[in-house]
């Protein structure tokens, strides 16, 4: 998720909001990589990539739709603050 979130310019925290729900995008989108007997990685694959950074670039296309998005995906309140800091680029 660090090299999804260089790669996109976005809030690492606000994506792992947003992928910590499976249901936020396509199947098969979100993967867990096992990286040890008990520990693993949530990842994206290229396609979830491209649909993350699609659903992005439509909630900004104002205010109320980033505002809106960032409530519904999102929920943490310290995060959103931060994020809609920024506004919607």
């Amino acid at each position: 998720m660090e090299y999804v979130a260089k790669m996109l310019g976005e809030d690492l925290e606000m994506l792992e909001e947003i992928v910590a729900n499976d249901d936020n995008l396509s199947y098969g989108a979100i993967i867990s990589v096992h990286t040890g007997r008990d520990e693993a990685l949530t990842a994206l694959t290229d396609d979830g990539i491209e649909e993350l950074k699609d659903m992005l670039a439509d909630a900004r296309r104002s205010s109320q739709t980033w505002s809106d998005f960032l409530e519904d995906f999102v929920g943490e309140p310290e995060i959103i603050a931060r994020v809609k800091q920024n506004g919607p680029r």
